[in-house]
């Protein structure tokens, strides 16, 4: 369950339900309680009018009249806008560039302290490089709109990922890795992940990625990660 997802799910059990514990709400959304209440915390920062009672009988309350008053951009959409951005830039196709940088300043002062600190978390894992034109591009196709998601969960909670992968032969395996970075080489985007079966990194085309989901309960420490020469951390652009 995505993190929008599951933050619908909490507000809509709690105008069914009236008063709600943090246990009871992280066994309906299968998380675990330290998320359930960042979520709160984030749904406060919403607009969502969430009363707290301790003690016996206590619980989370929502407001019944309270209804969500600011933009709800998740950090998967804010981060999207700007590695697309990032993208084009590299690219040298973007044109009024200081116009979209200047809208995506404001959308970053826009969001929750919390949304920002994991915005800049997954800016962390993000790396830029140039792609060899030895490199075979062919059959290059869409990319599964469920990684950002998946992504977010798996790199902000360090939780490993399962997915299918496609080989260029066609082959499909199912794979289960500890996800270290976003590598992007233009036109191509690789994840770059600790595969524990196979003692190593290695590079995933994200186009040949689907079913991706993170996988509850599990953990892994972050690996530095090799990069070559010409692959710098997002935050190192050129501005």
């Amino acid at each position: 369950m995505d993190i929008r997802t599951r933050q619908d799910s909490i507000v809509r059990t709690l105008r069914r339900n009236g008063t709600s514990t943090v246990d009871a709400l992280a066994e309906d959304v299968g998380t675990s309680r330290r998320t359930v209440l960042r979520d709160i915390v984030a749904l406060r920062d919403q607009g969502f009018v969430i009363h707290s009672e301790t003690g016996r009988g206590g619980g989370l309350q929502l407001d019944p009249q309270s209804v969500q008053t600011s933009a709800r951009l998740s950090v998967a959409e804010v981060f999207a806008l700007l590695i697309s951005v990032t993208a084009m830039r590299i690219a040298q196709d973007l044109p009024f560039s200081d116009l979209a940088d200047a809208g995506l300043a404001k959308i970053e002062k826009s969001l929750s302290p919390d949304k920002v600190r994991d915005l800049r978390r997954l800016l962390d894992c993000l790396h830029i490089g140039q792609l060899s034109p030895q490199q075979d591009i062919s059959g290059r196709g869409p990319m599964d709109a469920a990684l950002l998601p998946a992504f977010e969960t798996a790199f902000l909670e360090k939780q490993e990922l399962h997915f299918d992968y496609t080989d260029a032969k066609g082959c499909v395996t199912k794979r289960k890795v500890e996800p270290q970075a976003m590598l992007i080489l233009p036109p191509l985007w690789y994840l770059v992940a600790w595969d524990p079966e196979r003692a190593g990194f290695r590079h995933f085309r994200m186009d040949r990625i689907s079913n991706p989901h993170p996988i509850s309960g599990t953990s892994f420490r972050r690996k530095h990660v090799p990069f070559a020469d010409d692959v710098c951390p997002y935050n190192d652009l050129p501005k």
